[in-house]
């Protein structure tokens, strides 16, 4: 899930006390965990935003104590931040406060050209081929690697066998199909299919990924093209069908839509299977948004957090040392975070081989699919740029005007906003 968006996320605001650091709201702070870490040298803070999956902030203080207990020279304080963590991050990292290291979602490359991060390629070593290329890619920027990719969350289309099945609909393998489906299964009371609270969600994203269109390509913003004003107009059709579900009372990253009922089709992530499953047992399945039309391909969305080092703190060594010791050496751990706290794919292809969780049923699928469809959002995707092609797309879909003429002021304005990034 993208840590861009400005709305609370599935892993939003989870309550607790609130600090307040160099004006920006800061979540709360364990102390400086380890075996002896009141005799340490050194105290890296790093920065979490607030999972939504039980257990995470636990299983972080559980990952600092074991690092300071190695490394007893080095406590960590997990400084775990609710709310809108984007804005607070960057807002803290313009100060002396900022922390050691922190993760951010969908990797941003203006901060390794700013000199805000550190180029990790020193501490991948031998293991640097074992991530995905995807891993990899995601944090690349001329050609250094400046951050760790710690998860991949997976987003896709979950549907309900037993109610396409019973209205005899076949699971939806074009955009046409899938429209006629939502229509199919609405009536007064019941909608057929729910993108988000707001009826765009990443439909729109999905529908230029899905035409053969790109949201950014070698520098240059590309969602103006012909391909994309045609997939972002046709997603009007499900608006025009009143087939979307608008303003349920969680957003499409909670499954409760599907799990209660209210809908037959929803997108989704991987990480809420495990409640999918224990609600529903094998009467769902998986799917990635279709094809707009012949020619296009399915896709489904490929996020995750990566972690970075503060390349301008005062503890770079230190840092680098953690997050080598946890995200590179650690693979047991890493087991246990991409599969205990609801349901993620490990970057790493030997221990995403050996995550039992991933082996059968929807979950291996979704591992396949994500293999052969998977897309991320563009390393400039942030929420400059994203806010204007959403403001486009949400003017479109509601008939304020012509997806065309939209997009191409939209995608014009955002390539000041990229050129900034690269500059």
């Amino acid at each position: 899930m993208s840590a861009q968006k400005a709305k609370l996320s599935r892993r939003g605001f989870l309550g607790g006390s609130i600090l307040f650091v160099a004006g920006a709201a800061v979540g709360c702070s364990t102390d400086p965990t380890g075996g002896n870490s009141g005799g340490a040298k050194t105290t890296l803070n790093v920065w979490s935003h607030a999972y939504g999956e039980a257990g995470t902030q636990q299983a972080l203080t559980r990952y600092a104590t074991a690092f300071t207990k190695a490394n007893p020279d080095i406590a960590v304080k997990v400084t775990w931040t609710p709310g809108d963590y984007s804005s607070k991050l960057y807002a803290t990292l313009l100060t002396e406060s900022a922390p050691d290291v922190f993760e951010i979602g969908d990797f941003s490359e203006s901060l390794a050209r700013r000199g805000q991060i550190a180029a990790l390629d020193d501490i991948y070593g031998s293991a640097k081929s074992d991530f995905n290329p995807g891993a990899r890619e995601m944090v690349t920027v001329d050609g250094k690697l400046y951050g760790v990719k710690t998860l991949d969350d997976i987003m896709m289309l979950y549907f309900r066998k037993s109610v396409l099945s019973k209205a005899g609909i076949t699971p939806p393998d074009s955009f046409d199909a899938l429209a006629d489906a939502a229509k199919a299964l609405s009536s007064k009371k019941t909608k057929g299919l729910f993108v988000g609270q707001d009826g765009l969600g990443d439909s729109a994203i999905l529908a230029v990924f899905s035409n053969g269109g790109d949201l950014v390509a070698d520098g240059k913003a590309a969602f103006g093209s012909p391909q994309a004003a045609e997939a972002v107009a046709g997603l009007k059709r499900l608006h025009d069908d009143r087939s979307l579900l608008l303003g349920f009372t969680t957003d499409w990253w909670d499954p409760s839509a599907l799990i209660q009922n209210v809908v037959p089709m929803q997108w989704g992530g991987l990480w809420s299977m495990p409640a999918i499953k224990t609600a529903l047992g094998d009467d769902f399945g998986v799917l990635p948004w279709p094809a707009f039309k012949a020619g296009g391909k399915p896709v489904v969305r490929v996020g995750g957090w990566s972690t970075c080092v503060n390349a301008k703190g005062k503890n770079v060594d230190a840092a680098k040392k953690f997050v080598q010791w946890l995200w590179i050496e650690q693979t047991d751990l890493q087991t246990d975070w991409s599969q205990n706290y609801g349901l993620h794919i490990p970057p790493r292809t030997s221990v995403a081989a050996s995550a039992d969780k991933l082996t059968q049923g929807p979950a291996k699928e979704t591992v396949e699919l994500a293999a052969t469809y998977g897309r991320n959002n563009p390393s400039t995707w942030n929420s400059a740029v994203s806010s204007l092609f959403t403001a486009a797309a949400t003017k479109a879909v509601s008939g304020q005007g012509d997806a065309a003429e939209l997009l191409a002021g939209a995608a014009e304005k955002a390539q000041g906003e990229i050129d900034k990034q690269r500059a």
